[in-house]
């Protein structure tokens, strides 16, 4: 076995984010009567949601940004695009919104199947995941992960952030795992993929999006079940 220690993104990889966020933001929709409020159309205010979001985490990411304007500034842009310059109502809803979206459960099709594979297989598995400590540990417990993973590793807990080399460094140190036994296992090219390159890594592209890679990874699958080809 090539492999000993598995590094698992978790985000858009194996939580799936887009669809929780959704039925977040939905309740907040009706909760905080965005409606009344102007924002007339919520698929729109859903989709612009996301494009504020990945480039604030984009910004954050490099350094450009602090995570509380990360927090409420995807909220209060979004409002912006439907006219409203409420900054107390993006600062609530920032507040609300990251109560509410660590207790969504929404996995992506065989997440539990293909982890209790590997665990049988005797697989070590780990996460790396760019989010925050107790945002991230309450998506596990409240989407019944929890237990499969040995270390977890967040940006807030090593101090630094994929595609950062650092971060991975911090993940050996913690985990005791050599680089020629390790793999990555995510679904973003740019922070996934290309951070297990910085670090010296085997790569895994979970491709849920069915777009070309601009990178050619170690290995890409299309779904998690297709794991089971390489593991």
């Amino acid at each position: 076995m090539k492999y000993r220690h598995l590094f698992f993104d978790l985000d858009h990889t194996l939580w799936d984010f887009d669809a929780n966020s959704r039925q977040t933001l939905e309740e907040l929709y009706e909760t905080m009567s965005l409606e009344k409020k102007g924002v007339h159309d919520f698929n729109l205010f859903y989709k612009n949601y996301l494009l504020h979001n990945d480039k604030l985490w984009e910004r954050y990411r490099n350094g450009l940004i602090k995570v509380d304007e990360l927090r409420w500034k995807r909220m209060w842009l979004t409002l912006l695009d439907f006219k409203i310059a409420d900054e107390q109502l993006a600062k609530k809803m920032g507040i609300i919104f990251l109560d509410l979206l660590p207790t969504r459960k929404i996995l992506f099709p065989y997440t539990k199947e293909i982890l209790d594979y590997l665990v049988q297989k005797k697989y070590a598995l780990h996460l790396i995941t760019n989010g925050f400590e107790k945002t991230q540990h309450s998506k596990l417990k409240n989407s019944g992960l929890d237990g499969y993973f040995k270390e977890i590793i967040t940006s807030e807990g090593s101090n630094s952030l994929k595609p950062h080399k650092e971060i991975f460094d911090y993940a050996f140190l913690k985990t005791g795992a050599a680089k020629d036994e390790s793999i990555m296992i995510g679904d973003s090219v740019e922070v996934d993929i290309l951070g297990a390159i910085n670090a010296g890594i085997d790569q895994v592209y979970v491709n849920h999006t069915n777009l070309e890679p601009s990178i050619k990874p170690t290995y890409m699958v299309h779904s998690l079940k297709e794991l089971e080809k390489i593991f």
